[in-house]
């Protein structure tokens, strides 16, 4: 692999230093050839200090949430394929190369670890396991896939990926948005089963069971109208039409039976949820060209990108010893 193609190794972390040693030492032990990046994320323990002794190349993201993280991750690292890894001691560094060579082929530009078909009895707190197949189901719908697993925190991404995806989301949602973003654009993404751990006695999760999954749901609805605008407002245009049409119905029947309207607000609001309807389909029109004109012009820049090739962006100062390189999100 490593005659072939650059690999990192990048694990985002707010408070483990219980377990981020370990996992940069399994990282290194099953892919030495990669470069192990730990992103210390507004962390009050010594999780910086363990990564840094485990010969971790630290940066520091001040901005909390794992959004930030992604996105510094993403401008920051220069390699041909980023392995992304929580660093909880959850995910299996034995299963690493089944994730990068799809990537490494040129087969997927996004390998997604899945966890629901091998997983600890105690990997999952209560919830999780239902909300994580909920949102799977819901994407796996909205945009004609079939998925796996949608919120799973290790992946393997093409420099490809890692240099066309505007990161937007601030927190755990990001799985989420990556994810939306590769169906609607197209990339190629697989998933590879690997079996999941639960965190040592005295590590814990920091997702919150009802926050964080509305924030999942939400920024679902919201990636949807952005890459899917049509079919969004056109489904909102078909609800107002079929419900201006009923209630001009009961109009228009009673005119004709009595030659008279004794319902003036009844034929007011079907004509409002008409109009509703019919702005609304427009809406959807106009956003969906406005949408295709942005993809064709994402896809020529991240083109041009690709093809000024490695090295373009420079390795932070000092990262090389392990000092911090400290970033605003």
């Amino acid at each position: 692999m490593a005659s072939i193609a650059s690999i990192a190794v990048a694990i985002p972390c707010h408070n483990e230093e219980q377990t981020v040693a370990k996992v940069v030492a399994d990282f290194r032990a099953a892919l030495p050839e990669a470069t192990i990046h730990v992103f210390d994320n507004a962390s009050t323990d010594a999780t910086a200090a363990r990564a840094r002794e485990a010969g971790a190349r630290v940066h520091t993201v001040a901005s909390k949430g794992k959004g930030h993280v992604v996105r510094w991750m993403f401008r920051e690292i220069d390699a041909d394929v980023l392995l992304m890894v929580d660093g909880d001691d959850t995910y299996p560094a034995d299963s690493a190369r089944l994730l990068l060579q799809p990537v490494l082929s040129g087969d997927a530009d996004m390998v997604v670890a899945t966890r629901l078909e091998d997983h600890d009895a105690r990997a999952f707190r209560r919830f999780h396991g239902i909300g994580n197949r909920l949102v799977r189901a819901v994407i796996s719908r909205l945009f004609n896939a079939s998925l796996a697993d949608v919120l799973s925190g290790y992946r393997a991404f093409s420099r490809r990926f890692v240099r066309s995806m505007p990161v937007l989301s601030h927190g755990f949602e990001i799985e989420t948005e990556m994810t939306v973003f590769a169906l609607a654009q197209g990339l190629h993404m697989r998933e590879v089963p690997v079996a999941y751990g639960s965190r040592p006695e005295g590590s814990y999760s920091k997702l919150n069971t009802y926050r964080d999954g509305l924030r999942v749901l939400r920024t679902i609805l919201f990636l949807y109208k952005d890459y899917r605008p049509l079919f969004f407002f056109g489904a909102i245009a078909m609800a107002c039409m079929a419900a201006g049409l009923s209630f001009g119905a009961f109009v228009v029947r009673e005119f004709a039976l009595t030659g008279s309207v004794t319902h003036p607000s009844t034929a007011v609001l079907a004509v409002a949820l008409v109009l509703a309807g019919m702005l609304s389909l427009a809406t959807g029109l106009i956003l969906d060209t406005v949408n295709r004109r942005s993809q064709e012009l994402l896809r020529l820049i991240t083109d041009q990108v690709l093809a000024r090739g490695p090295g373009m962006q420079s390795e932070p100062a000092g990262a090389a010893t392990g000092t911090v390189a400290t970033r605003q999100g």
